[in-house]
């Protein structure tokens, strides 16, 4: 190992998959972040991992932690010799919330790996290796590139496009104590939707793209309206309905649901009151004696980076 680099740190944002009327296909990173150090260590000591935060504790260790896992799947898609892993975690993006959690340690793994190789996989070539091992791209391109993404699946690979905002939104996060792990919110799901839904959505979506790049965000009250997902979702987060009602009464555009939920975010002009939306989003929550943590966030541009490498 004398002739190679033995340790990095990354941080990587949380994402919101959806955005609303995006299902499926559009995303963004937000100023939320977990920090993984890796350590490669003789291969004799295995793969430990340490996590603090949110969580931690319940964390899978060795090579089912999908932090080692990605960073093992890359390492040795490479070539490279093999490794023990010393794993550091620091977790502020909340697990089972609809923040892509599972999304930040696949990036990570795959970020480290390819810093510790010497970078030999751009960005857009990590987006396709994070999106075989997680499923699907609305999380890990954002996650990985940074801003807001359109990502479609084309023949196997990813092609993912990153937009930039016209001017500054603030993103009101509201994170309900109640965990919706993705499998629960999926089988909610019908398998078939009316004609006239799927046409509803289309309008909106580019409806959305559309508002973004030019600033006219008057639009997002219509544009961040959804009939996929969101009707079948909201009636598994208690109070939810309320809460986006009150953030729109509070001088939110609008609300949504945060990927799979629980989370709920709402699009809030920059001089807006977003502490006003937070506690409008979070009254109907209290009154059912459900704790909230909210989160004044702005989109994150970078996407995941190499903070020190050695």
């Amino acid at each position: 190992m004398a002739d190679m680099l033995k340790k990095v740190t990354v941080q990587v944002p949380a994402t919101s998959a959806n955005c609303g009327p995006g299902f499926d296909c559009l995303g963004l990173a937000c100023t939320l972040y977990n920090r993984f150090t890796y350590e490669r260590v003789p291969e004799a000591e295995g793969i430990q991992v340490e996590a603090e935060g949110q969580g931690g504790e319940s964390l899978p260790q060795g090579r089912n932690n999908l932090a080692a896992e990605a960073f093992c799947i890359l390492w040795e898609k490479l070539g490279k010799p093999a490794t023990g892993l010393r794993i550091s975690t620091r977790i502020e993006v909340p697990v089972s919330r609809g923040l892509g959690s599972s999304s930040t340690a696949i990036v990570a793994g795959l970020t480290a790996a390819n810093a510790l190789a010497g970078s030999p996989l751009s960005k857009e070539e990590l987006v396709t290796e994070a999106t075989r091992i997680e499923g699907h791209p609305d999380n890990v391109a954002p996650a990985i590139l940074g801003g807001i993404t359109v990502n479609v699946m084309e023949e196997g690979k990813v092609e993912s496009l990153k937009l930039a905002l016209a001017r500054p939104l603030q993103l009101v996060v509201l994170v309900p104590s109640i965990p919706l792990p993705t499998s629960k919110a999926r089988a909610a799901l019908p398998q078939e939707v009316p004609h006239k839904d799927a046409v509803y959505n289309v309008s909106r979506a580019a409806l959305l793209v559309g508002s973004l790049l030019t600033g006219d965000y008057h639009f997002l009250r219509t544009a961040l309206e959804d009939r996929l997902h969101q009707p079948y979702r909201l009636p598994l987060i208690p109070g939810a309905e309320e809460a986006l009602e009150g953030a729109r009464q509070a001088g939110a555009y609008n609300g949504i649901i945060s990927g799979a939920g629980s989370t709920l975010l709402a699009y809030v002009p920059a001089e807006g009151d977003a502490r006003k939306v937070g506690e409008a989003m979070a009254a109907p929550f209290r009154k059912r004696n459900i704790e909230t943590a909210l989160h004044v966030l702005d989109i994150d541009p970078e996407g995941a980076r190499v903070i020190e490498i050695q």
